[in-house]
């Protein structure tokens, strides 16, 4: 504690009263850029990983970084969703998972946290499909292998859900939303983002052409308005048939889906 009070001191001593104008104009408002969904799991940064500065995202943290489906609960969740894209006009939304996560280890696990967590337990049934696809599908796969193709799988599970609350199927139906699946990992810092068209996860620093080096970047969006350029990222992806990677390339392997899977999870409803 004594080290958090002696950061306050240090902070307005010196951040903010170096940026004392930036401060005044954030006392007036609000205008966050991104909606940025991730986990509580205390390794994880989202300013610091991202650069970005005060009020440019607009946070919700929660174990294993979990929406429910709208109706499941009355959470804080769905009712700062609701905020970010009514109120704030939000028109980009991140779900960014990370490597070792201990909620989806719980997950994998669930029955053990019964009596242990009953909490855990009952939070952790919004991500119930996620197990079930990875029981189903992944049954090859163990230990750190499998933790990792749940972590990726789960954030399209969080998209999917997402997209059952009525303001973000509005929002996509009118193009006027884009969602992206990130994938944070702690060890390297680096940030992969999901590809819809190669069904792979991709290094998004290695997307940004020499030119664009210096200019922020977020990753192909999950919406059938926006064009995915993957001839600029082929290099990077990793794509089934599953075979065994090159070293260099950073992957999760994904359940291949079929047209009309991808159309309902990742794409909306566009057709008027």
């Amino acid at each position: 504690m004594k080290k958090l009070i002696r950061g306050l001191r240090d902070f307005k001593s010196s951040y903010f009263r170096a940026n004392e104008e930036l401060f005044e104009q954030l006392s007036h408002g609000q205008k966050p850029r991104v909606l940025f969904i991730t986990c509580s799991d205390s390794r994880i940064d989202p300013n610091l990983i991202t650069q970005a500065g005060l009020g440019e995202l607009f946070v919700i943290r929660n174990a294993g970084n979990i929406i429910p489906p709208f109706g499941a609960t009355n959470g804080g969740e769905g009712a700062t969703i609701e905020y970010a894209i009514q109120a704030l006009d939000i028109q980009q939304i991140i779900i960014c998972g990370h490597s070792h996560c201990g909620a989806m280890k719980g997950l994998m696990k669930l029955d053990k946290l019964r009596v242990e967590m009953p909490l855990v337990h009952d939070w952790l049934k919004y991500a119930e499909a996620t197990r079930q696809l990875v029981n189903e599908n992944y049954s090859d796969y163990e230990g750190e292998e499998l933790l990792d193709v749940i972590i990726a799988e789960n954030v399209l599970t969080q998209i999917e859900n997402l997209r059952t609350y009525p303001v973000i199927r509005s929002k996509l139906y009118q193009g006027k939303l884009s969602i992206y699946a990130w994938i944070y990992q702690i060890e390297a810092g680096e940030v992969l983002g999901y590809d819809p068209q190669n069904h792979a996860y991709v290094l998004l620093q290695n997307e940004l052409p020499p030119s664009e080096i210096n200019q922020k970047l977020i990753s192909p969006p999950l919406t059938s308005n926006v064009e995915i350029h993957s001839s600029e990222i082929k290099e990077q992806a990793y794509k089934l048939p599953q075979e065994i990677p090159s070293s260099e390339y950073e992957w999760f392997p994904m359940t291949v889906l079929s047209p009309e899977q991808m159309e309902r999870i990742y794409r909306g409803s566009m057709a008027k």
